[in-house]
């Protein structure tokens, strides 16, 4: 028998059905416990425990003191405390838009919540090239209300600033300022590029002294700005997704930072589908009506965000300085830019990084990949260095169409509408 009251172990399954048999009260007494550990991500043990009789299942999360992707990467497991407190909070502010949290425990250092079995992971299902119509709703909903509803525009300054203090994350913040702010822009030993795209990175990217220095600019903001209560990694990967309902999940790099940066990880992940896309789907119609689909998509993201924000600044607001005229405009002008900025980064650091995505991974021919490597650094460049002109969601979509423009042998129209497409994959 284990002993789950006096100090940290990392759990298998066993331990995890003898923890939830011990420490919680969610199960029946007779119930008939099994565990399967189904972490997929870079940091945690995710254990899954399921009554054999009822089927009522939970998930365990379990952070440990190094990541799974790397025992070089040395990690507070306090991350699982701020993980429960904001999605807590999250509930609150967007209810039905995170999992529900059970419990947290502090020496075990795990929480427990929801099963989402009967959703998907997004990118998963982005990668099937399956359509979601109400995700556009769903994901700007929660980001305007969370966004909004965190900062100094609505909080008491005093209440904000502990807040601030709460979710102080300065481990998991060091991993994003070296992972997506530093280390894609320069030929790091750690960086893993695929060798057809090495050389493009090394001219386009690592060799741009002013791209550097713009990079150099959004870690500080990174670093200084804290504005809004971010998710802070919140990519296709932390989304739970099914025909009528958004989960977003994982959210152990919360803190306080520029609000841009979780719309413009949206935004980037939703890109890299549709690269995936088009060097996956053969059939032409098939491709066009997709890779539309997602155009509208990013679109809806920016154009929905925008409405929503502003309705709830206009009902919510209480900062006098906040209601001068204009003042809205300028704020949300700054996270628009912001997001640009922060789409380009996601862009450049899973094509150059150590954390790679499976939209660009998966694309089975090695020229292929290659290609959609090199347009995701040039449309992840152009976002970066022309950030203070994208504001519409139809500028996000024409700096990727120019990008694809590049390397395709096709031709995608540069106009403002999702009209036809032609892109023909590198055979």
């Amino acid at each position: 028998m284990k002993d789950f009251t006096s100090a940290y172990f990392t759990m298998n399954e066993a331990d995890a059905v003898e923890y939830a048999q011990k420490r919680l009260d969610i199960f029946a007494e007779a119930a008939d416990l099994e565990c399967r550990e189904i972490g997929d991500g870079n940091l945690n043990y995710v254990f899954k425990v399921v009554d054999r009789r009822s089927g009522q299942s939970i998930i365990i999360k379990q952070a440990g003191p190094v990541a799974r992707i790397s025992d070089a990467f040395k990690v507070s497991p306090d991350r699982n405390r701020i993980e429960s407190e904001i999605l807590a909070l999250q509930g609150e502010l967007a209810p039905g838009f995170v999992p529900k949290v059970y419990s947290y425990d502090p020496i075990m250092n795990c929480c427990v919540m929801d099963d989402l079995s009967d959703h998907e992971i997004m990118r998963s299902a982005l990668l099937k090239h399956k359509k979601f119509p109400l995700f556009a709703d769903h994901i700007t909903t929660f980001l305007a209300r969370t966004l909004l509803l965190t900062s100094d525009v609505v909080m008491g300054h005093k209440e904000k600033k502990q807040r601030v203090q709460q979710f102080t994350n300065p481990e998991l913040c060091e991993i994003s300022e070296d992972l997506v702010y530093t280390e894609p822009f320069y030929d790091c030993e750690q960086n893993d590029v695929f060798e057809g795209t090495k050389e493009f990175a090394r001219e386009v990217i690592w060799n741009d002294e002013t791209l550097k220095l713009e990079t150099a600019k959004l870690k500080f903001d990174f670093m200084t700005k804290a504005q809004s209560l971010l998710h802070g990694d919140l990519h296709t990967g932390s989304i739970f997704i099914k025909e009528d309902s958004t989960k977003m999940i994982d959210p152990e790099f919360a803190f306080y930072g520029p609000a841009g940066y979780d719309i413009g990880n949206v935004v980037a992940n939703l890109i890299f589908a549709y690269i995936h896309a088009s060097y996956t789907i053969e059939e032409t119609e098939e491709r066009n009506d997709y890779l539309q689909y997602l155009e509208e998509t990013i679109i809806q993201v920016i154009e929905l965000f925008a409405e929503k924000f502003i309705q709830l600044w206009d009902e919510t607001v209480t900062e006098q300085t906040a209601t001068l005229p204009s003042f809205k405009e300028w704020y949300l002008d700054s996270i628009l830019e912001d997001t640009a900025a922060v789409a380009g980064l996601e862009l450049c650091r899973r094509v150059i990084g150590i954390a790679h995505v499976k939209d660009l991974t998966s694309i089975s021919y090695a020229e292929d990949r290659a290609t959609a490597e090199k347009i995701c650094l040039t449309a992840g460049k152009a976002f970066i260095l022309q950030r203070a002109g994208i504001r519409a969601g139809t500028d996000f979509v024409q700096v990727l169409r120019q990008s694809v423009n590049q390397f395709s042998k096709g031709a995608i129209s540069d106009d403002n509408t999702s009209s036809s497409h032609s892109i023909s994959p590198v055979r």
